[in-house]
């Protein structure tokens, strides 16, 4: 028999108390974001939808998972954590949104090294009310706690999203042919992506603090600027999709306008002017304190172009109205093109 005192599984460094008070500070934001296709309330093994009171019967289900990756570090240097909850549900919301879905339920994931129940509790119910905005329920999710994983103070937060798109209304690809238009709706910031080289030049070239307020970013603090939510496009664009006036439709994350537009044109080549819209002053700060190329920026950063839409020539201006009747400024950004036979898959060309 140990001489030693017993030991607890909080000796160890897991916490279960503070993870249930996490839970419990998030339970209604949660309860807020059920849609008529939920079943049973938070808390079970599993979550449960019912296909068909949402009118999905016949339904092609369409799923994505993603993170928010190192936009956290600013999180944590703000001390705001509820925004990037935002950001993964309307990150993965845009994702599916592409490919013609209506988003359904979403799951989170929050791992950590030690529960810090306000946090947990502000990064759960960022998503729940980024849900409850979009039409989706935060049907499930899962907090870990895992210390010796996890350093102090760390955690990361992903996601996945389920939706639904009718079979005739599937965006992959088939609609796109040359002559189409290219418009681009405005991003919000980086929106999710490229993170970690806004960061190096900020916070190490510039030495910025997270409260500074430089010139380029017009009286917003690089906490501000870099926390802007990576906004959702579900509701402007959904009324077109329904309408079927959208052959295809691009979100610009990783890998920025050079290699997303080519997942969803096809065989053809998409001819963009880079001097059709103003890119913001964020993006223009860090580039130029980077050093950053042209190319390596188009690649990394959405430049200020968050959504491409490809729509027929005749299209444009039924588009145009109803995106100006809520508010939307848009840009035409360029057009399809014809891609090379023997390249087996579209590229952006730089007009």
């Amino acid at each position: 028999m140990s001489s030693e005192p017993p030991l607890t599984y909080k000796d160890a460094g897991v916490d279960i108390a503070a993870q249930d008070e996490a839970l419990t500070r998030a339970r209604s934001a949660i309860r807020a974001s059920f849609t008529p296709g939920v079943l049973g309330d938070v808390g079970s093994f599993g979550g449960l939808f019912d296909l068909a009171k949402v009118g999905c019967q016949d339904a092609i289900l369409v799923a994505s998972a993603d993170g928010v990756g190192t936009k956290l570090d600013v999180a944590k240097r703000a001390g705001i954590f509820d925004t990037v909850g935002r950001d993964l549900v309307q990150h993965c919301i845009n994702d599916i949104l592409v490919q013609g879905a209506q988003p359904l339920f979403f799951l989170d994931y929050v791992g950590t090294g030690r529960v810090e129940a306000r946090i947990v509790s502000d990064l759960i119910r960022g998503c729940a009310e980024a849900c409850r905005d979009n039409g989706l329920a935060l049907l499930g999710g899962e907090t870990a706690e895992m210390p010796g994983l996890y350093d102090e103070g760390d955690f990361d937060l992903v996601g996945t999203i389920v939706g639904a798109v009718a079979r005739d209304k599937v965006l992959d690809g088939s609609r796109v042919r040359p002559g189409q238009v290219l418009l681009g709706m405005p991003s919000t910031g980086l929106h999710t992506n490229g993170y970690s080289l806004a960061r190096k030049v900020l916070f190490e070239r510039l030495a910025l603090e997270i409260d500074d307020r430089p010139d380029e970013l017009e009286g917003r603090t690089v906490g501000e600027a870099l926390l802007a939510p990576h906004r959702s496009y579900k509701e402007a664009l959904w009324p077109l999709l329904e309408e079927g006036r959208i052959a295809a439709l691009a979100h610009i994350t990783g890998g920025g306008l050079r290699d997303n537009v080519p997942r969803v044109i096809g065989g053809c080549d998409a001819v963009i002017d880079r001097a059709s819209w103003a890119v913001p002053g964020l993006f223009r700060m860090i580039c130029e304190a980077g050093g950053i190329e042209r190319d390596e920026a188009y690649r990394v950063f959405n430049m200020g172009i968050g959504m491409v839409l490809v729509i027929d020539p005749e299209e444009e201006s039924a588009v145009r109205a109803h995106l100006a009747s809520v508010g939307e400024e848009i840009v035409s950004i360029g057009s399809v093109a014809a891609g090379a036979p023997e390249a087996g898959k579209g590229v952006v060309r730089w007009a």
